[in-house]
């Protein structure tokens, strides 16, 4: 198989998680409407779906590490596929959230395509492959939440999900024709079932606590239980893995300066931008007697997103140019951008063409430090260990952008209004620079190391 023909096929395979995403947001008050249920109880098809996704990452990713992951991919994209017919036809809520849980494995198709891509692409192409599949889900959701405006104002929310059936069906039959079949030789690894549902559950239980905090109290006695019970379950787990002869993760990889640096932008960097990106969302389509709305109607409200799709292909691009050897630079350079502009937002943010700008700086910076980290990441760990690696990656952007949009959520449940827009966005920006700050300490420290 000719790498010119895997790669694009890998990008299309990967761009099924943005099309999944960006069914979330603008369709909730849509389907609240139409299947009679609260805006609030609407918002757990963005909750069922994000536990799911943090849950089957690093067990898919662990499991592509080894044998037949192109038919894993194939049946991942299989039961997405499923998911989305399910929330298309769906006849009432129930059964709608069922197929919102098949398509949380939307989450997992980025980590094994990295897997693919580093086993079949010649060396020289990886590094680039591995940062132009990284930032797809970002450049995916400029096209895909313009697209779920469109076809929700047309027509209604399910056209947006059979959209979404279709787009899956044809990347089964690309992945299908396209991936290879060979596989690495050797014997197989073992499973580690203990780890696997010790870090599911510690998962589970934590992103149900910060999501669901602001509706149960956040010191309710269900909420203080679910953090409890996650912390037990986190730590039973790392304790697991460092023992273990073949964790799900390994941890004392994990533990490298490189490695340990990328996760921990990707759970700070995570929070920022989907507290920046929610608050956008509503700034956009709240109508002006809010104070704080500008009035765009669905029709027009999921294109504030393309300029994000744009920013971060060029920043892709830059990585790409720059080479290898900037892959540690750009993350505190794109952690900068995405702090500017939480910072903008949070200063100005009454006219559209400031969200606009906002947004394209967004995803300048999410496609420089986004591309960047899995990079680091399989650069510094054994090829049998990319897909859990990466997948880490994914899942603690996962767990950064729920606690962002938590805390986001929590603020305008408890200051309506324009104060707690003006409180959000300053929280977001706060948190930004923070994270900026912190990087460009380690790049300063390590300068000083190197040259001493």
């Amino acid at each position: 198989m000719k790498p010119v023909r895997l790669l694009p096929a890998l990008v299309y395979a990967a761009m099924t998680t943005s099309i999944v995403s960006s069914l979330g947001m603008l369709l909730v008050p849509s389907i609240a409407d139409d299947m009679h249920v609260t805006v609030g109880a609407a918002q757990w098809m963005l909750t069922v779906n994000l536990l799911v996704g943090a849950v089957s990452t690093p067990v898919i990713g662990r499991l592509s590490d080894g044998h037949h992951t192109r038919r894993i991919l194939l049946f991942s994209l299989a039961v997405i596929l499923a998911g989305s017919i399910v929330c298309a036809a769906a006849p009432t809520f129930e059964v709608f959230l069922i197929g919102r849980a098949l398509q949380g494995l939307s989450y997992a198709t980025v980590p094994i395509t990295i897997v693919l891509a580093r086993r079949h692409l010649r060396p020289e192409q990886v590094d680039a492959s591995i940062s132009t599949l990284s930032v797809t889900v970002a450049t995916g959701l400029g096209v895909g939440y313009p697209l779920t405006g469109v076809l929700a104002s047309l027509f209604d929310y399910r056209a947006a999900f059979w959209f979404a059936a279709v787009f899956v069906a044809t990347a089964l039959v690309i992945v299908w024709r396209a991936v290879p079949t060979t596989e690495p030789s050797g014997p197989p690894r073992t499973f580690d079932v203990v780890g696997a549902v010790l870090l599911s559950v510690g998962l589970a239980t934590l992103l149900t606590g910060v999501s669901q905090g602001s509706t149960w109290g956040w010191t309710a006695s269900g909420t203080v239980g679910m953090f409890i019970a996650s912390a037990a379950a986190l730590m039973g787990w790392a304790t697991v893995e460092v023992r273990s002869p073949d964790p799900l993760i390994d941890l004392r990889v994990i533990r490298t300066p490189e490695v340990f640096l990328a996760n921990a932008t990707a759970i700070g960097l995570g929070a920022t931008l989907y507290m920046s990106l929610s608050i956008a969302s509503i700034i956009a389509q709240a109508p002006q007697a809010t104070g704080y709305g500008i009035g765009l109607p669905l029709f027009w409200a999921g294109f504030v997103m393309l300029p994000l799709s744009a920013g971060s292909l060029i920043g892709n691009r830059l990585v790409r140019r720059l080479g290898p050897e900037s892959m540690t630079a750009m993350l505190p350079a794109g952690s900068s951008l995405m702090a500017i502009s939480a910072v903008m937002l949070f200063l100005t943010n009454d006219h559209l063409w400031q969200v606009l700008l906002g947004m394209a700086l967004f995803g300048l910076g999410m496609g420089s430090a986004y591309a960047a980290m899995p990079t680091l990441v399989a650069r510094n760990v054994a090829t049998t260990q990319v897909g859990s690696a990466v997948s880490f990656n994914q899942v603690l952007r996962t767990v950064g952008g729920a606690v962002g949009s938590a805390v986001a959520g929590a603020i305008l449940v408890a200051h309506p209004g324009p104060e707690g827009i003006d409180v959000a966005l300053g929280v977001s920006a706060a948190g930004g620079t923070i994270v900026f700050v912190a990087l460009l300490a380690n790049q300063l420290r390590s300068r000083r190391r190197a040259h001493s």
